[in-house]
């Protein structure tokens, strides 16, 4: 298990960029492709066009035929943050637009799985809908889809996971990934593609004279944000105005009161909300209903009208993260023992399948997202489903497509997996317990087709070092407010050598010290999980370290103070 290297960003062209912004902003935005004065403006006119998105005026006439017949409309929605944004943003929505009958059913993962299955399908029926809308899911309902159609519901596909080679057979589809779809992001959330139909829906019952004064959806660009930024999905341009766009109206108070409650549960204050707030804080709080227990806790906080019903919720789910960074604790110090004994017998696979029978398949991907953190390779976790068939959930790295991977041996291995679907980094999967050892097998085989034990090294792409006058508390408020930074558009990290002060051991896991740039002031310090591994680096005062960090605002009884975030820490002397 090698550790990380730092590998430093290359110098990009910031002529063209505006010459008033800050020496520091000009080269962060360079090296991130911003070229323009252009490429800095995140209003909503910056929005792809609503028109452009492929299946959408089918979608449309579809939800304006049963608004007219005032049918019952039922959502269908994935487990995750993205799905219960998605969910809440059309079940608001709708009823606002007047649709007279509008509900929600969201599966719950360890009784129906994923996605519109037949089963989560003849328990909708019970609601009598005359359509089902699936949003952040159902491009790979096929089963689903024929089942509802037989019990005369008809189906609008919302999602955004890349199809198989045929598509379900729904009344309308809407998915920027679907084959001949020519929008040109293809990065958007599940709650981005129900945003662009909730907005062309919008507008074309006012062009219709269905409603006069339609509420305009771009007031629920807060969920958009939140949906966007906990699915990690790149932020490109256009996710880069929604996220904006929705942050904007969070620091405002224009926010749903589920949001406002999970920040004050987690400590952040809504007026400087940012992006790693949304990820780190309020979407695992509301990703935990979902692995634990059942989302339609964290949706009903999300529709939540009044402070308090909200506040309520919001505790409820606090707790359940709580609960889940537990269980998680203990699964990863698990499957890192299960990775060192391989290391004792042989060489550690390029791809990596974990199993343990105690394991709980709602945090299965957490951990398989820890340990390819610290073997710099594609994992898979699995927990029991059942008697038959094991659950799991991929994580790669770059330059390895996992959705592919998992086609591939699907292809090559017929009957080694039940189902899958997913992302390039990213994917689910169910396989017959029986051939667990043969599936481990072929993804070794597969995994090794596109990638070396060479390239099985941590890099961290660094911006450079950062001038000791740089290391200030202005200075990390600008970066906050400069973003919103995440996937594909990455928060800037720095690199350089410090002489630490003092160290003290924070909650057992966590480093906290006191570090000094030569010639410049001393800066608090923070290593969160440092204590997580056996191989941590021993620190003491007057070790000369070489870290990669970013720069963060501590706030802290009513006080500010500037804090480096320990990314990776290396002892030099």
């Amino acid at each position: 298990m090698s550790g990380h290297s730092i590998r430093r960003r290359p110098q990009a062209d910031e002529s063209l960029l505006p010459a008033t912004l800050h020496p520091l902003l000009r080269r962060l935005y360079s090296t991130r492709g911003l070229a323009s004065p252009a490429d800095l403006e995140l209003g909503l006119d910056r929005l792809i066009p609503v028109r452009q998105l492929g299946g959408i005026d089918a979608a449309v006439d579809l939800l304006c035929q049963h608004f007219t017949a005032r049918s019952r409309v039922l959502i269908v929605g994935d487990f995750d943050a993205d799905g219960a944004t998605s969910t809440a943003l059309v079940v608001r929505q709708l009823a606002r637009l007047g649709f007279a009958q509008v509900d929600f059913l969201v599966p719950n993962r360890f009784e129906y799985g994923y996605g519109l299955t037949p089963e989560i399908v003849r328990l909708a029926a019970t609601r009598q809908p005359a359509l089902i809308v699936t949003v952040d899911n159902g491009i790979a309902s096929h089963a689903g889809v024929l089942e509802a159609k037989g019990l005369g519901i008809e189906v609008l596909v919302t999602d955004h996971h890349l199809p198989a080679a045929t598509l379900p057979e729904a009344a309308a589809i809407v998915n920027p990934n679907s084959p001949g779809d020519e929008f040109p992001s293809k990065a958007l959330a599940g709650v981005g593609v129900a945003f662009y139909l909730m907005a062309a829906l919008t507008r074309e019952m006012q062009i219709r004279g269905l409603h006069p004064q339609p509420p305009p959806v771009a007031d629920l660009l807060d969920l958009v944000a939140l949906g966007t930024v906990a699915d990690l999905v790149p932020l490109d341009r256009n996710n880069r105005v929604l996220v904006q766009q929705g942050l904007r109206r969070i620091r405002a108070g224009r926010c749903v009161p589920g949001i406002r409650m999970l920040l004050e549960t987690a400590g952040r204050s809504m007026a400087s909300a940012v992006a790693s707030d949304l990820g780190y804080q309020v979407g695992p709080r509301l990703n935990a209903a979902g692995r634990l227990d059942d989302m339609t806790v964290g949706i009903q906080c999300l529709l939540a009208d009044d402070l308090e019903t909200a506040r309520l919720l919001a505790g409820r789910l606090t707790q359940l993260n709580h609960d889940r960074r537990e269980l998680e604790l203990q699964m990863q110090q698990e499957a890192m023992l299960a990775v060192a004994d391989m290391r004792d017998d042989a060489s550690l696979p390029l791809g990596l399948c974990l199993f343990d029978e105690t394991w709980h398949q709602g945090v299965v991907g957490l951990v398989a997202s820890r340990v390819k953190e610290r073997v710099h390779r594609p994992v898979i976790a699995l927990a029991r489903g059942d008697q038959r068939f094991l659950k799991g959930s991929a994580r790669s790295v770059s330059g390895v497509h996992i959705r592919d991977v998992l086609d591939a041996i699907a292809n090559r291995h017929p009957g080694l997996i039940e189902k899958f679907g997913g992302h390039a980094m990213a994917a689910g999967l169910t396989l017959p317990a029986e051939r667990l050892d043969d599936f481990r097998a072929a993804f070794d085989a597969e995994v090794s087709r596109w990638m070396t034990r060479d390239d099985a090294t941590g890099v961290m792409h660094s911006d450079g070092d950062l001038a000791a006058g740089d290391l200030t508390l202005d200075v990390a408020h600008l970066l906050r407010e400069s973003g919103p930074w995440g996937q594909a558009f990455p928060e800037p990290l720095f690199d350089g050598e410090f002489t630490v002060r003092t160290t003290r051991v924070l909650g057992e896991r966590h480093l906290r010290m006191d570090v000094q740039r030569e010639g410049g002031a001393v800066c608090e310090a923070i290593a969160f999980r440092h204590f997580d591994h056996d191989d941590a680096p021993q620190v003491a005062a007057g070790n000369r370290i070489e870290i990669a960090y970013r720069l963060d605002v501590n706030r802290y009884n009513g006080t500010e103070r500037l804090q480096l975030v320990v990314e990776h820490l290396r002892v030099l002397v």
